[in-house]
């Protein structure tokens, strides 16, 4: 009986592992993903793309290579730029968008304290970018107001 369930648990454990693995596309593959896609479809996938750019950026920083994290940057914000871009442009998913370069910002923020002193400008660069972008959203949802 025991053998039985821990058959039965073995497999169950493979199936999901099978399944997460189908799941979970390369950066690459994403990457054409994004650059294929139109309108909030693309807002999305390009904001997908940035997030998996934080994670390689905060490792690459981690495991003390700054030239990677340096790269990972550039990266993050050329793909929060199109994803901004394409969010504007279609006016979809301007919320979404918004909230994900916030919840990215923040992360950058944090890293910025967790790496070398000369490599800070470049983060806080890359924080002041998607903040830029961030304030174009909000002031496109919201619009600018006027105190006459």
């Amino acid at each position: 009986m025991r053998a039985r369930v821990f058959t039965v648990l073995i497999l169950i454990a493979a199936s999901c592992l099978m399944c997460s693995a189908r799941q979970q596309e390369t950066l690459e593959q994403l990457m054409a993903k994004a650059d294929a896609a139109a309108g909030g479809q693309q807002a999305d996938l390009c904001m997908e793309v940035a997030e998996h750019e934080l994670k390689l950026a905060r490792d690459a920083y981690k495991a003390d290579k700054p030239e990677e994290g340096r790269a990972n940057l550039e990266q993050i914000v050329k793909y929060s730029d199109k994803g901004h871009s394409a969010a504007m442009q279609s006016g979809k998913r301007l919320k979404h968008t918004e909230i994900k370069l916030r919840q990215i910002t923040g992360h950058l923020r944090d890293l910025k304290y967790n790496v070398e002193v000369d490599d800070q400008p470049v983060v806080q660069a890359a924080v002041d970018k998607l903040e830029d972008f961030r304030t174009q959203i909000l002031k496109s949802m919201f619009g600018s107001k006027s105190n006459d």
